[in-house]
């Protein structure tokens, strides 16, 4: 999606979106992102992918599904094989360089970008983070979270933000307890809080296949673009 200048030059939407590592288990959720990144393409929107600079909170065996002991990995480095090596440091993201934010989800949302998977309502938010969605927040720019992502609007936008993700009401209460309201939704469905420009989708917290996925996550980044 892009605009039209007063002199007929047209102007992409610039959009960063926020990784959290790779895969789904201990880093961004990959089909997420892959369908975040396609559809942004398709509306030939600006994109630039951060991910912070920090070891992930630990790793998983995705064959097994067990811890893999032993091991470590960096977040940003991990998130690179996403963004095909095209990232940046999440602490280098100025909100003045950006239209919106999209961050999708898997676990690493809720473990590398705060500590919502071991905390709950008493998780903590990255600083960087934190600096840069406040900043878009108060300078009236769209925020998109998907998946599990939304955990993190209470700290983030304030007590009353409205959000969804499904109906899993027991994770709903969880977050709901730092202040935001959920709302059910199905997966082929979007959650807008028009009032603090913040849009969620269930995607795989629902989702039971990559197409279910995509009906919600398309719907999402078409109405963030059309609120930047």
């Amino acid at each position: 999606m892009s605009l039209m200048h007063s002199k007929g030059v047209k102007v992409s939407k610039r959009v960063a979106v926020v990784l959290s590592g790779c895969g789904v288990f201990d880093g961004s959720e990959i089909y997420e992102s892959v369908i975040t990144l396609l559809r942004l393409d398709q509306a030939e929107a600006q994109v630039q992918c951060f991910a912070p600079d920090i070891e992930q909170m630990h790793v998983i065996n995705h064959f097994t599904g067990e811890i893999a002991e032993g091991e470590s990995r960096n977040v940003l480095v991990e998130a690179a094989r996403l963004a095909r090596g095209e990232i940046k440091n999440l602490a280098d993201a100025h909100a003045e360089d950006f239209d919106a934010v999209i961050i999708p989800g898997g676990f690493g949302a809720a473990k590398n970008l705060c500590d919502f998977a071991v905390k709950g309502s008493d998780l903590s938010v990255n600083k960087d983070l934190v600096r840069l969605i406040q900043a878009m927040h108060q300078a009236g720019k769209p925020v998109g979270l998907m998946c599990i992502a939304p955990a993190m609007v209470g700290k983030l936008f304030g007590e009353g933000v409205h959000f969804t993700i499904g109906d899993d009401m027991d994770t709903a209460s969880a977050i709901e307890a730092t202040g935001a309201v959920h709302e059910r939704c199905p997966v082929n469905n979007i959650c807008i809080d028009g009032a603090h420009k913040v849009v969620t989708t269930p995607a795989y917290m629902l989702a039971g296949t990559i197409s279910e996925a995509a009906s919600g996550i398309n719907k999402l980044v078409d109405t963030v673009l059309a609120q930047a």
